[in-house]
């Protein structure tokens, strides 16, 4: 009887179960739980420790067996513990015991033990994420500086439409990565105070664990408070899903603009030769397939998070595979993408690099001015904004069916409009010259979050404040957590316990 792990079946996994769903998923933990389950076995110790169930003479032999685990042996055995990760554990360490400790595992489940260790994995990656959104936007901030005050055109409708400055757009970005971040850390902030452990199958444990003290061990702020919830819920998948579908979305929006950007026809952007691609047939050609691997890579994280809904949906709220394992089967390919992405993302703020020529060239000869005339019609001329809106329109389209320039006007043409609507013209010659200066757009804009250098400015400050708060929260939540795995690694029993 000590060599089975169950009384219910007599038999091992049939082998096609075994090779399509049970190994696959072996290995897979194997992989990226094991030095969470490690961490957790040790926090059970020191709970039977305080207890009064196991001694140090029980305890140390246990977690030398922990300390020297190898992967090899784990899978050797596998086989003969129904090919489970939590069970083929607790056979590696009982063949480990020179004797059998007869309480260990006592009052445990496998349920809350898998879920406490598949949340540890996605805070662990979910750490390694956040480090790099804050990367990227130190570099999107460093840009802003790198290009102050330099134009180029901005879109509306795939149209040229106003005259931004390049840090103002990028600060759009900039603010977009750190609302992300804010999101990022308020799921960090809800999974720490969610851990599993000590919810046992699904109704709770007969022996008093300290459930609070557990979860402050492995680093969480607090346990779940619901037995149920604790092995049922997988809410922080979703979450997690939710927060880097957004992400994907508008990084997908910003890939979109650069795309363009970087166009044989705009030339607004370039990148280094290694950053670059070539045509096979068209020598002409310089090509930036690094942007639009990028932005196809951000369509897979929407995927996933899809998947781990539809996976979700219509279950029982109860512990299941169906859940835990097969809902949450994209869990990595979500946070591997995702670490993909900013990767690249990254990379790519690192090493764009704006033509500024180019850009300040689309700027001369575009009629950017028509808002300003706009608004100078009624402001000056007394005339209704509707009807000085339709004035400026065809004294533009005039101009560019006669393929003038903007520095062309003529206030004379204009005059003559403002009569023919029964309305006196007050806008000089020079003003009218000023209105259609491109360069002199910016100065115009002076609301706040307007793309005015000071505006821009205000911005760059406050997000490298909000930045540097959010980077505190961050490194706080982290360093707790670092040091509360690390205390636990080397955490050993007390002299003369039990």
């Amino acid at each position: 009887m000590v060599n089975q792990v169950t009384g219910r079946v007599a038999k091992n996994p049939h082998e096609l179960y075994v090779s399509k769903v049970l190994k696959p998923q072996f290995d897979y933990e194997l992989e990226h739980y094991l030095q969470h389950y490690i961490s957790i076995e040790k926090v059970l110790l020191q709970r039977y420790e305080k207890m009064d169930l196991l001694g140090r003479e029980d305890i140390v032999p246990i977690l030398a067996a922990l300390n020297e685990m190898k992967k090899t042996e784990l899978v050797a055995l596998s086989g003969d513990n129904l090919t489970d990760i939590a069970l083929t554990i607790e056979r590696y360490v009982n063949e480990k015991m020179d004797k059998e400790i007869v309480k260990w595992h006592v009052d445990r489940s496998r349920n809350d033990y898998q879920a406490t260790a598949q949340l540890m994995y996605g805070r662990e990656k979910w750490l390694g994420l956040l480090d790099k959104m804050f990367q990227i936007n130190k570099q999107i901030l460093n840009k802003c500086s790198l290009y102050s005050g330099c134009m180029m055109p901005g879109y509306t409708h795939y149209q040229s439409a106003q005259v931004i400055t390049i840090p103002f757009y990028l600060t759009a970005v900039s603010e977009h990565i750190l609302h992300t971040i804010s999101k990022m850390l308020h799921v960090l902030e809800s999974i720490n105070g969610r851990c599993p452990l000590g919810s046992g199958a699904m109704s709770g444990q007969e022996l008093p664990w300290n459930c609070d003290e557990m979860a402050a061990s492995l680093g969480f702020t607090s346990y779940t408070g619901h037995a149920l919830a604790g092995v049922a819920s997988r809410g922080w998948v979703l979450e997690m899903g939710e927060c880097l579908s957004y992400l994907a979305t508008n990084l997908s929006r910003f890939l979109t603009d650069f795309l363009m950007w970087g166009s044989s026809e705009q030339q607004f952007i370039t990148f280094p030769d290694e950053l670059s691609g070539i045509s096979s047939s068209m020598p002409q050609k310089r090509n930036f397939p690094l942007l639009e691997r990028a932005r196809g890579k951000t369509s897979h994280l929407v995927g996933f998070y899809m998947d781990m809904i539809l996976g979700q949906r219509n279950t029982p709220y109860s512990n299941l595979v169906e859940v835990s394992k097969e809902s949450s089967k994209s869990l990595p390919l979500l946070l591997n993408n995702a670490d993909d992405v900013l990767d690249l993302f990254l990379l790519i703020v690192q090493h764009m690099e704006f033509n500024i020529d180019k850009t300040e060239a689309a700027c001369s000869t575009e009629f950017f001015g028509g808002f300003s005339l706009a608004n100078q019609l009624t402001l000056k001329n007394h005339i209704p904004y509707r009807t000085a809106q339709v004035i400026a329109g065809r004294f533009i389209t005039f101009y560019i069916e006669h393929d003038r320039k903007p520095d062309e006007v003529s206030n004379e043409y204009l005059t003559s409009m403002c009569k023919d609507e029964g309305f006196i013209n007050h806008i000089s010659d020079q003003e009218l010259l000023e209105i259609f200066d491109f360069r002199r757009e910016i100065d115009r804009k002076i609301t706040e979050g307007s793309t005015h250098d000071d505006s821009v400015g205000k911005m760059m400050e406050s997000y490298g404040k909000r930045e540097a708060a959010l980077q505190q929260t961050f490194i706080s939540i982290k360093n707790r957590v670092l040091s509360k795995l690390d205390e636990l690694e080397n955490w050993e029993p007390n002299e003369g316990s039990l």
